[in-house]
């Protein structure tokens, strides 16, 4: 099956009297395939909530080639918006309205069945609280509110701008549940966060954008494994000694104060069987694998050269890692 999302070499540019033209989105490249939990990743003003504004039809891009659902956008988007639930940025409900209200006006707008409301109510834990006038919500549960409205339609791509904005653990924790039944029952689903971990849990593939550019993009483990270094946190009684006998055996190491980083080590006995042999003993052997935070730390700023970011591209068996032409301009088109 086609890919749900197809973005080709988007460019945006936004003119402003105080910073003059300003690049918020450089030849941006997204795919999103049929099933997937597919993460939007990138720091405020990296160019994301322009994307899908653009991929919505919400602002003309300057140049660039997109689809959704088969149909390219925005020139036909109108003939698969019927399947499409999205919320980008913060929406606004009238705040006399009570959630029941606000959700049946929305459906009787778009022509789909009023018994949706109910239903998406449910979906999104509102079902008791319904009756109760939007201006008493707080930050949370508007936004299950906003997630309701986007779900009235029974989409089969869903676009979540942010949806854990606001919300408690607890929330967050049910609209990830929410999130992984739709996927179940065959949405497609781009969610944009700035709570890594989350994003981490929930979703199979991520793309990363920073400076208005794709610098990763792939399976969740695979653009992970790019940035293994193979390293393991040792504790031992004597660590100084302990990193003598590491060294001597070919393993970079790192001394600490309580610990040593050993590198470079594809199976861990190694490093327990070079120690044991001379006397001294682990008392710890941890993996430190990647997780989405410092991989996302580091295509965007912290740990690569701020003017050439890297490129990963985890879509194979072997990650391709790039340098990126210099001299990509500041964005600063919008605030996510």
């Amino acid at each position: 099956m086609s890919a749900v999302i197809e973005i080709e070499g988007l460019r945006k540019t936004f003119n402003s009297v105080r910073h003059g033209r300003q690049v918020a989105v450089d030849g941006f490249d997204l795919t999103v395939g049929p099933g997937e939990v597919h993460g939007f990743l990138g720091p405020n003003g990296s160019g994301k909530t322009t994307t899908l504004r653009a991929l919505l039809g919400l602002v003309r891009a300057d140049g660039g080639r997109m689809s959704v659902l088969g149909a390219p956008s925005p020139t036909r988007l109108a003939q698969v918006a019927g399947r499409v639930g999205a919320i980008v940025e913060s929406p606004q409900f009238f705040g006399n309205f009570t959630g029941y209200r606000t959700l049946r006006l929305l459906a009787l707008a778009g022509g789909v069945p009023v018994s949706r409301v109910d239903e998406a109510l449910e979906q999104v834990g509102l079902h008791d609280r319904g009756d109760e006038r939007v201006k008493g919500y707080s930050l949370g549960m508007k936004q299950r509110l906003a997630v309701a409205s986007a779900l009235l339609k029974n989409p089969e791509l869903l676009i979540l701008d942010e949806p854990a904005n606001g919300l408690d653990p607890a929330g967050i924790r049910e609209m990830r549940d929410l999130t992984r039944s739709l996927a179940d029952a065959g949405v497609t689903v781009l969610i944009s966060s700035h709570i890594l971990a989350e994003i981490q849990l929930i979703c199979d593939h991520v793309t990363i954008i920073s400076r208005g550019r794709r610098v990763a993009s792939g399976r969740v483990d695979e653009v992970l494994a790019g940035f293994d270094r193979h390293e393991f946190l040792v504790r031992v009684a004597e660590p100084e000694r302990a990193a003598e006998l590491l060294r001597a055996g070919g393993l970079p190491v790192d001394v600490y104060s309580d610990h040593l980083v050993v590198g470079q080590v594809d199976d861990p006995t190694r490093i327990s069987r070079l120690l044991g042999e001379q006397g001294l003993w682990v008392r710890e052997l941890t993996s430190l694998r990647p997780d989405l935070e410092s991989v996302f730390l580091e295509l965007t700023g912290d740990g690569a050269h701020p003017e050439v970011p890297r490129q990963v591209d985890g879509s194979g068996p072997h990650h391709r890692v790039m340098e990126m032409d210099a001299g990509v301009g500041e964005v600063r088109g919008d605030n996510a």
